[in-house]
């Protein structure tokens, strides 16, 4: 049998093929481009036991590639491979090597490989988050402006209603005019491209039951339960709750030794989408569920309100993990009992 891993880069990739004695027997760097890549591959693709890629931020594009060629890919999660310490030289050709190793000895720690299509909608949801957030920036500058200039101030469903009219009858000089019509601008543009996704994303998953179940958790609207949704992927990848938590980035990264704390992990290691969805629902939550609100009562008079906030947020994710798996709608009593 022979192992393939290929060390990924903007511009080009170093691809390895070894042997079951980690003896290279092919070995070139090419070019991103994936007839050149196959090109080297081909000859081998009978004897690959699989090809590994490293999942960086422009994998998409090779991995498909590859499995549309009948290669068997594997995605490495990078950040859970650990190499030897103690090494006095790394370099690409090392760390392809490493990849194929660990492939050969079957203790590759790998990603989740999604279908294009499932990637592509759950890609048009992170950019609708990156719109808001840009609309929120000049919201902000909006208020902030008006502030300044007349010790007013306005309301975010205010500020996104503004129109290039309303900014002339504020009285204001006419430099912070401009100023104030040029966010306003971009806010009537975002505004729009926001609302053209929304709808898209609801044509694409609005009728699936697990997205009917998920807004049955208090907190979790529309936009919570898409993204919520499409990050998650298929709940089988998670062997547990605790798995699926800890993806979430709901809970505690701490090193102890004789109960004492020793250090911290890697506090960021897991899906920045999911846990920002989930401390959003932990906000909402507490505004409109008095049981989760108790809790968070509860919670904040022992530590505060950050730590009581991820931990109603940690809440929502083990039930949501639950909902997912078993398919049932949201449970008050047993996610607070």
């Amino acid at each position: 049998m022979k192992y393939s891993g290929i060390d990924l880069h903007s511009n080009n990739c170093l691809v390895t093929v070894t042997d079951e004695k980690d003896r290279v027997v092919a070995e070139k760097r090419v070019p991103n481009e994936l007839e050149k890549i196959l090109g080297l591959l081909l000859p081998w693709r009978d004897e690959l036991a699989g090809v590994v890629v490293e999942s960086t931020y422009n994998w998409y594009w090779l991995v498909d590639g590859l499995q549309a060629s009948g290669f068997q890919v594997h995605l490495a999660n990078t950040v859970a491979i650990k190499k030897y310490e103690g090494l006095k030289h790394s370099g690409d050709e090392a760390d392809a090597r490493y990849l194929a190793h660990l492939l050969r000895l079957g203790i590759l720690p790998t990603g989740t490989i999604l279908p294009p299509g499932q990637r592509a909608v759950r890609d048009l949801a992170r950019k609708r988050l990156q719109l808001v957030r840009s609309r929120t920036t000049h919201i902000l500058a909006v208020e902030n402006i008006l502030a300044r200039q007349q010790g007013r101030r306005l309301d975010s469903n205010s500020v996104k209603r503004l129109s290039a009219e309303l900014v002339d009858q504020m009285g204001l000089a006419e430099d912070i005019a401009l100023a104030l019509k040029t966010n306003v601008a971009v806010i009537t543009t975002l505004n729009v491209q926001i609302n053209l996704l929304e709808k898209r994303l609801q044509e694409k998953i609005g009728k699936q039951a697990l997205y009917q179940l998920l807004t049955s958790v208090p907190g979790i609207g529309q936009a919570l339960a898409t993204t919520i949704l499409l990050e998650t992927g298929p709940i089988e990848r998670f062997a547990s709750v605790g798995n699926y938590a800890s993806y979430a980035r709901c809970v505690d990264s701490v090193h102890t030794s004789n109960s004492k704390k020793k250090g911290e992990g890697n506090i960021k290691n897991g899906n920045k989408y999911l846990c920002w969805a989930f401390v959003e629902a932990a906000n909402f939550a507490r505004r409109y569920s008095s049981e989760a609100q108790r809790f968070f009562n509860r919670k904040k008079a022992r530590t505060n309100n950050m730590v009581a906030t991820k931990a109603l947020a940690h809440k929502l994710a083990r039930a949501c993990y639950h909902i997912l798996k078993e398919q049932k709608p949201f449970d008050v009593t047993r996610c607070f009992a």
